[in-house]
């Protein structure tokens, strides 16, 4: 059943649940709407990376913050595209590229648009992250031809002004807002470990299953904690709290693709096959996620493989949204 009328209190029940039934109650709603043992599989490629003018405290891109990452310029088309090929070659069916702005300047998006229909000519479905967006801006990169557009809520409300101040929760909502009336898939999902509390979590989890309609997409990340940044050195999540949230997630969103996003080169494979069978059903597949590290190739299909999952095929996860 598709709900949009859950209640904090009700979130919470979830996840307060004992982890086996909960476990239980999101494999079978797993099952109901998915294969259980298919997953969608993304690359993500930074096109523009560094010199953010945001403070997002979990962010090595900031130019506010000293962690290393040297500002550059958008990428050339060509280098785009041949990262493109050695994706798909890989196996991946989605191809995300992001980008360190605030919000994109009207020829920026001139600029993706014309990547994203270069990537579109190779098969295989697109996705980027760009900032904030206006209307006349997602309707041109739905022109374009771009199948999803990223932009993670982060945390609950209560707490975002915790980890953002350069941004409000409105201007996060506004750019889903446009996104969703231009006709794109939705990808928007938070960030687990940032300091935030179990309540934190449900209250996010609960604003994207209140959305008029769920994200297609929804990547759940484990904070990669970077030095010189601010929540450098936060506590860490415990395994089990970051597996309920994905199965809380899978429950309150049924047909939405949630995906076992950041974090997962610090995840055990027994994490990670806890996640799976909690309702995860989408990865990011390659050595990088925009500037941190990611799970090599070789290990994810060897994961895979004793697992006994395998990859959807591109443009599969339009039937199932």
């Amino acid at each position: 059943m598709i709900r949009h009328d859950w209640t904090l209190p009700q979130v919470m029940g979830l996840f307060n649940l004992p982890f086996a039934d909960l476990i239980f109650k999101a494999q079978s709603t797993h099952r109901e709407h998915f294969d259980p043992n298919e997953v969608q599989v993304s690359t993500l490629l930074s096109i523009k990376t560094g010199g953010c003018p945001e403070d997002c405290a979990y962010c090595p891109q900031s130019a506010k913050f000293e962690t290393g990452v040297e500002a550059s310029k958008l990428m050339d088309v060509d280098a785009v595209v041949t990262e493109a090929k050695k994706a798909k070659a890989a196996g991946a069916s989605r191809f995300c590229m992001g980008a360190a702005w605030r919000s994109p300047k009207d020829r920026d998006v001139s600029k993706v648009a014309h990547l994203i229909r270069e990537v579109k000519a190779l098969g295989l479905e697109t996705c980027a992250t760009l900032g904030m967006l206006t209307k006349p801006q997602a309707q041109a990169l739905k022109e374009a031809g771009l199948d999803y557009y990223n932009h993670n809520l982060d945390t609950s409300e209560a707490f975002y002004s915790d980890i953002i101040t350069t941004r409000t929760y409105q201007d996060r909502l506004d750019t889903l807002e446009h996104v969703r009336e231009s006709g794109m898939h939705v990808c928007c999902g938070g960030i687990v470990g940032l300091g935030e509390s179990v309540e934190d979590r449900a209250d996010m989890l609960r604003t994207l299953t209140n959305l008029p309609q769920h994200p297609e997409s929804v990547p759940i990340n484990m904070l990669v904690q970077v030095e010189g940044t601010p929540l450098s050195g936060t506590k860490r999540v415990e395994p089990l709290d970051f597996v309920r949230t994905i199965a809380v997630a899978r429950i309150l969103m049924p047909k939405s693709f949630v995906r076992l996003s950041a974090g997962r080169e610090e995840m055990s494979e027994e994490m990670q096959a806890l996640c799976f069978l909690s309702g995860a059903n989408s990865i990011f597949y390659g050595e990088k996620l925009l500037t941190t590290p990611n799970p090599q190739t070789d290990s994810d299909n060897a994961l895979f493989e004793r697992l006994g999952l395998k990859r959807l095929e591109p443009h599969a996860t339009d039937a199932a949204a």
